[in-house]
């Protein structure tokens, strides 16, 4: 499908409730929902987010105003995002990233996001409900911001993820040290003026992991995608860049065109650690527009809990689906791929694959360490659950030899966040293949034990079943129906005294040929 150009028509009628936040809240039960009806503080919702479950403040601040966190920082919500059980969420993204989307533009009037129009002296970002996430941290973030921008040169929507700082009324700080799609719009742009961004904050949760995506076309597409339905969008007010018009906020506004001039930071990155003090653009709010009953969310990220942030989840289902992309390319059948979610969810990554040539774990090794932000990638046969650190443990242990089965590569561009680079944007990358030696698989000693099922042909006696053929000793209590077995050890041992019977290199017991 050319998913490069979606659809756009004018039609009216679509369902503006089903993809917003607050639809999506409505579905969870207490195990994946604690809700404070109490009045709370800004200075309290750190410390009561860290928790698994997504947690909805109804009662914040002076305003009584509502937040939402965590909303993305379980596989279990995830998979429940997309309909699917957690196991199957990136091939369920995989799929979707292949329909064709489909957009409807709609009037400002139709447009649930545009019911509350702020602009000029109303402009004011210190009323909405932004916490201070970390102790270290420069000041107030809003880190669910999805940034909405359009590419002069293409005419696409750009969709990604920043944070904004808050650093007044109407103006925040923006991290925009990276490079990103975003980043290379600016600095191709900036020279010709201010550049137009719009930042839509509170969202489905497919919406998030469409904004995580890196993919060559119009992104609007990718939010309508993985959706699986059409998308509305609208027009903003201050400018002409379109979005959600089912989203919960919007936040309008420029790119400071004097480029990486005002400190920003510092703040809690994904990995794990402080990102610090860094030179960015200043960003202009021109207009705050939101749904009349809005409700803002906010995303966890970092700390020793990274498990259940929202950011590592985003970042797993991001790798997993680049990973899995990489690996269609190279190999014919991979069977599962996992990133670790306590890692940050980018830089380490296990894959599961069926191999049908000499050395093709080798070769996807080689395949995502390069075309990847992956540092570290294990490849196990299917029959390793990656999922389990007990399996992978299990693996490494007994199918892996140092000398043998690991792959480095040197000097290669890699995670400037990664503390261990010192600073450095190249560094090295391994690859450790787990996998049975190729072409051994069936081999008895290679098979892992199982529980006897007694599964198989019934035969009238003991002489009847191995005259029919070699059988393992399992084979041999199914066929006579045997809820004991130690009868047969007796049969056998009269066939062995009367010289009747045999074993083959595989421990099954036979009796020579009649005659």
């Amino acid at each position: 499908m050319d998913t490069t150009h979606p659809t756009i028509t004018t039609a009216a009628g679509l369902d503006l409730e089903r993809f917003r936040l607050r639809s999506f809240l409505a579905g969870l039960g207490p195990d994946e929902l604690e809700i404070h009806d109490e009045k709370c503080d800004l200075a309290d919702v750190a410390k009561l987010l860290d928790s698994p479950k997504a947690v909805w403040f109804r009662n914040l601040g002076g305003q009584g105003m509502e937040l939402v966190g965590n909303v993305a920082a379980s596989r279990s919500r995830m998979a429940r995002a997309f309909g699917v059980a957690p196991r199957e969420v990136t091939a369920e993204i995989v799929r979707r990233l292949a329909l064709k989307p489909e957009i409807v533009e709609i009037g400002r009037a139709q447009a649930p996001v545009q019911q509350v129009v702020l602009t000029g002296d109303a402009v004011d970002v210190t009323q909405l409900p932004v916490h201070l996430q970390h102790g270290a941290d420069g000041g107030l973030y809003i880190s669910a911001s999805i940034d909405f921008v359009r590419d002069p040169r293409t005419g696409w929507t750009n969709v990604g993820f920043r944070r904004l700082m808050l650093r007044g009324r109407a103006e925040t700080g923006i991290d925009l040290t990276a490079p990103s799609d975003l980043k290379a719009i600016y600095e191709s742009g900036r020279a010709q003026g201010p550049v137009p961004v719009s930042f839509v904050v509170g969202c489905y949760p497919t919406d998030l992991v469409a904004a995580t995506m890196r993919v060559p076309v119009d992104e609007l597409g990718l939010v309508a995608s993985l959706r699986a339905a059409p998308l509305a969008v609208v027009k903003c007010v201050t400018n002409d860049i379109r979005v959600p018009a089912d989203a919960e906020w919007v936040i309008e506004g420029y790119l400071d065109p004097a480029g990486h001039v005002e400190a920003e930071g510092p703040f809690g990155e994904f990995l794990g650690y402080y990102g610090g003090v860094k030179r960015n653009p200043v960003f202009r709010v021109t207009a705050i527009t939101r749904r009349q009953d809005a409700l803002f969310q906010t995303v966890t990220i970092s700390g020793r809990h990274m498990e259940r942030t929202d950011t590592a989840q985003l970042e797993t289902v991001r790798t997993e689906v680049n990973v899995w992309r990489t690996l269609e390319m190279t190999v014919r059948e991979p069977v599962a791929v996992y990133a670790p979610v306590s890692t940050g969810g980018m830089l380490t990554a296990r894959v599961a694959m069926r191999q049908r040539a000499q050395a093709e774990a080798r070769n996807a090794i080689l395949a995502v360490l390069g075309q990847t932000m992956v540092k570290k990638l294990t490849v196990v046969d299917p029959d390793i659950d990656i999922f389990s650190d007990e399996q992978m443990e299990w693996a490494f242990a007994t199918r892996f030899q140092p000398d043998r089965d690991i792959i480095v590569t040197e000097r290669v561009s890699a995670l400037p966040l990664d503390p261990s680079l010192a600073g450095s944007h190249v560094g090295a990358k391994v690859g450790f293949d787990l996998t049975v030696p190729f072409g051994q698989g069936a081999r008895l000693e290679w098979s892992s034990p199982e529980p006897p099922r007694f599964a198989g042909k019934r035969f009238p006696s003991l002489r009847a079943a191995l005259a029919d053929g070699p059988k393992q000793f399992e084979e041999l209590m199914a066929a006579v129906a045997s809820r004991d077995g130690r009868e047969i050890v007796r049969e056998l041992e009269t066939l062995r005294r009367d010289g009747g019977l045999t074993r083959d290199e595989q421990g099954r017991y036979a009796v020579p040929p009649a005659g």
